[in-house]
């Protein structure tokens, strides 16, 4: 708007998830297996009646009238799953009604669209003030639902097979997390910072490709300062699956990845329109998501939580402050008991959406917001209780396979909860996930999502796993840029083999992700190192 291990991470529109790769020769990993629910299927009951009983029982219905009679033979006679189905009918119904009841849906507003960036990359130009937009727009979107599209555990739209109970809490970690207030100091253009973190990391390559990057996200930008999944460009999602609040936050996190806020850099008035437009979207509640399928609720919020954050936390701007807190504000009321965040306020977990939503939450800490800490210890409470191996591997959710995109996205939470470095858990973690045949490799198990979090967690890890890592992603992901033409600077989401999210999230996805991984040396200052702050 969110992994090379794991079997349904990638789908076409039309087909059952397939299995991934690089699930083959993985040995399946010891789950812990809690109770069954009793709700979920209720032993069969044998009873007993004594002769007498059953002779008072006889005659009991000689005495009843004809009606009754009929309707309690009907009752002795049925099959014990017909009253199974009964109940958990009744189940439904209610919880059903409280969900309608608590959360009841929002008015729909039809909203007249304007686009006058018809053609295909033309260039935004804004020349009003900060504040007052172009034009009105306000995308809609079909609702698509599972009974017309199946739904997938991807950043974009993850697959809907919520379990309404709670899991227990186990004991958080309860480690002091690191000092993070300058985390956002290396973006600066030209400060010693930045410039000796490429210069120790990076390579001219690897920034000329992020400036190439940016300037094509700018000549795609629509003129009222919004992004697209679909287009204009090629290899677009399809339109019944865009998504331009959870696009325009994307790019921005790119623009302001590279030091570019609404107040300095070369692509000022770019990040001006964008916030300008993105800034509408919120509602009182301090929600970003608008319209869309139910799924993207909390990977479209959490995208635009971080970029409102990052962006006061880089400017200070007053006026950024109020819609930040907002935004913040409403994940911590919508925390669901596990700990943790999915699709419905209040309701499930999975670690791919809470991923997003921590890192809002840690963006937050950045530009020094109000974040309470027994919010975060529920995430750390969340992340023991659906961790396998000891801590070193994770699931999407509890009691699944273990997967090298939920394991990088949940050792990225540990290393911003607290975890140490010397962590044994963490350790046996970051040596996984950045293993020689787990490193980026456009024609073998191509998965951006998976690359963007190991590539942040080896970043902070730094030492051996971080030079293996670095040394083929800032190699590979420039050799693969589309060098000149209309789409020169973008990634091709399907060449020269298909990304998993190829059809989820199309070409700005696979770009703005590819560009916050090679932002990366100065994007977040290492959290273990004593790289200079200032």
């Amino acid at each position: 708007m969110a992994s090379s291990e794991h079997s349904n991470e990638r789908i076409t529109p039309s087909l059952p998830p397939p299995a991934g790769p690089s699930d083959r020769g993985v040995s399946k990993p010891q789950v812990r297996v809690s109770p069954k629910n009793p709700a979920r299927g209720l032993p069969a009951v044998s009873e007993t009646i004594p002769t007498s009983a059953a002779g008072n029982k006889a005659a009991d219905h000689d005495r009843l009238p004809a009606e009754s009679v009929i309707a309690s033979k009907i009752i002795e006679n049925s099959p014990p799953w017909l009253f199974s189905m009964a109940f958990h009918m009744l189940m439904l119904i209610v919880m059903g009604m409280i969900v309608y009841v608590r959360f009841p849906p929002r008015p729909i507003e039809l909203v007249a669209q304007t686009d006058l960036s018809d053609r295909e990359g033309e260039q935004l130009e804004i020349d009003t003030p900060l504040g007052k937009p172009n034009i009105e727009n306000l995308a809609e979107h079909a609702l698509i639902t599972p009974d017309n599209k199946p739904i997938v555990d991807d950043p974009l739209a993850a697959p809907s097979n919520m379990e309404l109970t709670p899991s227990a809490l186990l004991s958080s970690s309860a480690i002091e997390a690191p000092q993070i207030g300058s985390a956002l100091s290396g973006r600066v253009d030209g400060s010693a910072i930045k410039t000796g973190q490429l210069a120790r990391y990076g390579s001219p390559g690897t920034q000329m490709a992020v400036k190439k990057g940016l300037a094509w996200l700018a000549r795609n930008q629509h003129r009222n300062g919004s992004w697209s999944l679909s287009g204009p460009y090629d290899d677009g999602v399809n339109k019944l699956m865009d998504n331009p609040t959870a696009a325009t936050a994307m790019a921005l996190l790119a623009f302001l990845g590279d030091g570019h806020t609404h107040k300095y850099g070369d692509y000022q008035k770019n990040v001006a329109a964008a916030w300008r437009w993105l800034s509408k979207q919120q509602d009182s509640d301090g929600c970003f998501f608008r319209d869309g399928p139910f799924n993207h609720r909390f990977y479209t919020h959490g995208q635009c939580a971080i970029a409102v954050c990052e962006m006061y936390g880089m400017t200070k701007d007053s006026d950024l402050q109020k819609p930040a807190q907002a935004a913040i504000d409403y994940c911590l009321r919508t925390q669901s008991p596990q700990g943790g965040w999915r699709y419905v306020p209040n309701v499930d977990s999975d670690v791919s959406v809470t991923g997003w939503i921590v890192m809002a939450l840690q963006s937050a800490r950045m530009a020094g917001l109000d974040v309470p800490k027994d919010s975060l210890d529920k995430v750390s409470y969340y992340l023991d209780d659906v961790a396998q191996y000891d801590g070193s591997r994770y699931p999407y959710q509890k009691g699944g396979d273990v997967r090298l995109s939920m394991t990088a996205e949940a050792l990225l939470l540990r290393q911003y909860l607290g975890w140490k470095r010397n962590d044994p858990r963490m350790e046996a973690g970051v040596k996984w996930i950045t293993a020689p045949e787990n490193l980026v490799d456009f024609e073998r198990d191509r998965n951006v999502y998976f690359w963007y979090y190991a590539t942040q967690v080896a970043h902070h890890f730094e030492g051996e796993h971080w030079e293996r890592w670095n040394n083929v992603m800032r190699k590979v992901l420039p050799e693969k840029q589309v060098p000149r033409g209309k789409e020169g600077g973008s990634w091709d989401p399907n060449s020269p083999t298909p990304d998993q999210w190829s059809s989820n999230g199309g070409r700005l996805f696979v770009t703005c992700l590819s560009i916050c991984m090679l932002e990366v040396y100065y994007r977040h200052l290492p959290i273990y190192s004593s790289v200079p702050r200032r």
